[in-house]
């Protein structure tokens, strides 16, 4: 690198190291971000800088392999930061080694602009009540000049605006009304958009419409408890349910490191991507077996559908933009999540490099899951049976991007399969809407005087697969019907149909999109491990069904800055660079690293990966993308505050394991046909079910699980 010989002769910093997590992949602690600082700030000791980045760089898959498998070395421990030096252009970024305390890579980045924070959104608003300009508009919108401190804003990254580009840092901030500090602002949007320097904390330029619209005048739209009681009161007719584990949980954690019900992994939390899930194994039997390197949310992008300005900069990359780990939640016992709860913090810096804490930024728990599995058989009155109950493990987080809460729920099955849950809540972006004024065909009028556009969030799930190993590949699975003729001899019924396989050879076959007709999903496997039985490859199986197409045109703004939502899959070949230090290099982020006011242009991201799309990627190691998410055309039960939407997604195995991996799971109740024939006329009791009981009598001791009666 251009700075290694420079400073390879260079004495430490004058701090001792940190002490050294026990595993390679654990996030940064405090003491380490503390050093982190230290070393960044002697290296710049005659520059005015801000923090705004320091993490772990995680090392590369061949480091770690090596030390988690070969007995190599612990790889080293490094830092990555980015920082911001005042009235420089761009970025200043590098790398620390931590053992050393030394700068070991340092670079200046023109062009970009770096993630924003959480104190990047809350300056904002103090500005704009400030500058005398917003003050006249908001007169003009009908909000009197000494009641500023009604005044809020949602801070936006602008996107990209052409008058601008990526010379200043920029958020746009849209404009709200609240006559009382506990309203809901989102009632009263007014109709202008503040462009508000993010360094230089001034107000740039305000977009104004060319018809103006006046400020609601109507009750705010509110849904704290007091403003409930007063509209409707609560419901009375909900009881308490309780989550007991009265023996603990099933899980053992050490430190990061999950183990349970056969798997074993690693939990990682980050700035950007939030929770990581690394090194996922499965004890199948005694053979521990490798499935996924590592597999994270690495982007979202979240367009609206209102083509008027300045609507149209609306398309949030909330992941590249802010940070899911950035905008998380602080979780709480018994509310965001319920039961028998392990929590892990998150640790970032501040603009002053200090250390800051999230408490709480993980939640892990076990939930009840319904039936694993069950059989009955009618011969005797179904007496003969089998039921087994399911338990999954839930590691959640929750992240706010300024009105939208994103709840994010990593679930651990014990038949091996993995389920992404995404939960979409909090309160619509707003726009304000004369009395009689046509929303329609953008949005939808959710509230007197509120106009709620059309929008997308689309997700990109990054997997890095190593199911049994080294060496997987990617296809596509389609429900098919047998293509030979009604009354041919090879389809003479003409009921025959089969799963159409189709095996991606380059980068360019695996460009695909999701198809319903077909029921389409996706195979990534290992050709080299085939079942004994089925004579298939070891295979994780993605089934996802809410796969929206991008809406945005080809050629857009959006479809520039996201090149990868225009697809439901793209598998491009994972090339790691050793001896380049920064997060580029492990391929991790398809909208590229600095993606805030990102022209679009350029190959950077996915649009660098996939290249002229003519790499090999069987039996290789390969990084499978997929984007997921919904289409939202807003409506009033989604006003004041949106019930969850859920969707989800599952990774399962198929042709992985000799037979149903979970057989070896308690029978919640069982009893074979000889034990049924030997059995008396009397209720048959479960020996393990002491909690249930009917709902509307009164009984006590243990429930019946099945009835029959002897002849």
């Amino acid at each position: 690198m251009e700075r290694l010989q420079q400073i390879a002769a260079q004495a430490t910093a004058s701090v001792a190291p940190p002490p050294t997590p026990a595993h390679p992949l654990d996030p940064l602690s405090i003491a380490e971000l503390k050093a982190v600082v230290s070393v960044v700030k002697n290296e710049y000791s005659t520059k005015d800088i801000s923090f705004n980045t320091v993490t772990l760089r995680e090392p590369t898959k061949d480091a770690y392999l090596n030390w988690k498998e070969r007995n190599g070395p612990l790889p080293p421990r490094l830092a990555y930061f980015v920082i911001l030096e005042k009235n420089v252009a761009g970025v200043q970024e590098g790398v620390v080694d931590l053992g050393s305390l030394i700068v070991i890579t340092l670079k200046t980045t023109e062009g970009v602009q770096p993630i924003l924070t959480v104190e990047d959104l809350q300056t904002t608003e103090s500005i704009i009540r400030k500058d005398p300009r917003v003050i006249e508009q908001c007169v003009i919108s009908g909000v009197p000049a000494d009641k500023m401190h009604e005044v809020y804003c949602d801070p936006w990254t602008i996107g990209y605006d052409e008058r601008w580009g990526s010379a200043k840092r920029l958020q746009q901030a849209f404009m709200y009304w609240r006559s009382n500090e506990d309203d809901s602002q989102y009632s009263h949007p007014l109709d202008f958009c503040p462009i508000v320097d993010t360094e230089a904390h001034e107000v740039v330029f305000i977009d104004i419409p060319q018809r103006r619209r006046k400020v609601s005048k109507h009750p705010h739209a509110n849904f704290n408890p007091p403003d409930v009681k007063k509209k409707t009161g609560y419901r009375t007719d909900a009881k308490p349910i309780n989550v007991t584990q009265p023996e603990g949980v099933s899980f053992k954690m050490e430190n990061n490191i999950m183990e349970w019900s056969n798997f074993k992994f690693h939990v990682g939390f980050n700035y950007r991507e939030g929770i990581v899930l690394s090194d996922i194994t499965f004890n199948d039997h005694g053979k521990i077996r490798p499935l996924f390197h590592r597999i994270s949310l690495v982007e979202q992008i979240v367009p609206y559908g209102n083509p008027y300005f300045p609507h149209q900069r609306k398309h949030a990359l909330d992941i590249g933009e802010y940070g899911a780990g950035l905008m998380t939640n602080p979780l709480s016992l018994g509310c965001d999540c319920k039961g028998v709860i392990h929590y892990l913090d998150a640790h970032f810096v501040d603009r002053a490099g200090d250390p800051i804490t999230v408490k709480h930024a993980v939640c892990i728990h076990e939930e009840d899951n319904g039936l694993l599995f069950k059989h009955s058989d009618f011969r005797d009155n179904f007496a003969t049976s089998i039921v087994t109950r399911a338990t999954k493990l839930v590691i959640s987080q929750i992240y706010t991007a300024a009105n939208y809460e994103y709840c994010l729920y990593w679930n651990f099955m014990q038949d091996g399969t993995i389920q992404l849950e995404v939960k979409l809540t909090g309160i619509l972006n707003t726009y304000v809407c004369d009395e009689n004024e046509v929303t329609d065909p953008f949005g939808t009028k959710v509230y007197p005087m509120v106009n709620a556009h059309n929008h997308q969030h689309l997700f990109s799930l990054r997997v890095h697969p190593r199911i049994d190993g080294d060496g997987n590949s990617a296809a596509t699975v389609d429900a098919a019907s047998y293509e030979p003729p009604l009354g041919s001899p090879e389809n003479m019924y003409g009921n025959g149909f089969y799963a159409k396989k189709t095996v991606f050879k380059t980068v360019k076959d695996s460009l695909t999109n999701y198809e319903s007709s077909t029921g389409r999903s996706w195979d990534i496997f290992n050709p080299k491990s085939i079942h004994p039985y089925s004579g298939k490859p070891a295979t994780y199986k993605l089934v996802s069904t809410h796969c929206p197409p991008l809406l945005c045109k080809p050629g857009s703004l959006v479809s520039k800055r996201a090149p990868w939502a225009d697809k439901s899959v793209q598998v491009v070949p994972f090339k790691e660079d050793p001896n380049n230090y920064y997060p580029e290099a492990s391929m991790l982020y398809p909208s590229g690293e600095h993606v805030p006011q990102w022209s679009g242009e350029g190959v950077r991201g996915m649009r660098k990966w996939i290249g002229n799309g003519d790499a090999p990627i069987e039996n290789t190691d390969i990084l499978f993308f997929h984007t997921f998410g919904i289409t939202h055309f807003p409506a009033p039960e989604d006003f004041p505050l949106m019930p969850v939407e859920p969707f989800s997604l599952l990774l399962r195995p198929r042709n992985l394991f000799l037979e149903n991996p979970t057989l070896d799971v308690v029978p919640s109740h069982a009893m074979t046909t000889s034990e049924a024939r030997a059995a008396t006329n009397q209720e048959v009791v479960s020996k393990t079910d002491t909690t249930s009981r009917l709902a509307f009598q009164n009984t006590s001791g243990q429930i019946s699980c099945c009835r029959f009666q002897k002849e």
